[in-house]
């Protein structure tokens, strides 16, 4: 097949112990999928879940255990960190049941959902969609993949952020208004999942600013630890 252009390289992560990459598809992001976390956008109760998307390379990533160098984003001056389980999914559906949504994840990582708030805000007030305040360039820091076979108990696994060393967000996996589970299951029902796929389940209460010089150190039991340097 030929190309009017060389068309970019595939948007990948790294696997914790192997050389073979992931390779992304999509990135789905869960909206408000934590109590406390929702309380503080100003939201309450277990609302239907809502998702929003990121292209695929959005993805920033670094070799396991390697910092990842994020440059602050254009037209904002409120660049906002949210750290969330990443599901990986090895095996595509459509109308997946909840009780069958495990058989198709191929791994867990750590990931960010790093936001222009000001901007997703304006969009809000204004009823316009939120992509130029979610869906930016190397919006998605992640950790290198996890198989789920070596990732342990991730449905109850610790989440903490940390910003210059300050503890910021810190809860547990367990406390997601919709489990795993039951967002591959709502996913399918609106999408089709496919292999490569990537799932940001929502983030815990404690999200804020941060700014160029700051150093973002993130993890999730069981997982490997994610860590962004703020750059100019």
């Amino acid at each position: 097949m030929r190309f009017v252009f060389t068309p970019p390289a595939q948007a990948s992560v790294p696997v914790v112990g192997h050389s073979e990459r992931f390779p992304v598809h999509r990135i789905y992001c869960v909206g408000r999928n934590y109590a406390e976390h929702a309380k503080e956008m100003g939201f309450t109760g277990r609302e239907a879940p809502f998702f929003f998307m990121k292209p695929a390379d959005a993805v920033l990533c670094a070799d396991d255990g390697a910092a990842v160098s994020m440059p602050y984003p254009s037209l904002t001056s409120n660049l906002h960190h949210e750290i969330e389980l990443v599901v990986a999914i090895g095996k595509g559906g459509k109308n997946i049941p909840a009780a069958q949504a495990m058989e198709h994840i191929w791994g867990y990582a750590v990931g960010l959902d790093m936001t222009r708030r000001d901007l997703q805000n304006e969009m809000k007030k204004q009823g316009r969609p939120w992509c130029i305040g979610k869906a930016f360039e190397a919006s998605a820091p992640i950790s290198a993949i996890t198989p789920a076979a070596q990732a342990g108990d991730v449905e109850r696994a610790d989440i903490w952020l940390q910003v210059n060393g300050q503890d910021r967000q810190r809860s547990n996996v367990s406390q997601l208004i919709w489990n795993i589970a039951e967002t591959i299951e709502h996913l399918s029902h609106a999408w089709e999942l496919q292999p490569g796929d990537l799932i940001m389940t929502g983030t815990p209460e404690g999200v804020g600013a941060v700014q160029t010089g700051d150093v973002l150190e993130g993890g999730i039991s069981g997982l490997g630890a994610l860590r962004v340097n703020i750059t100019a």
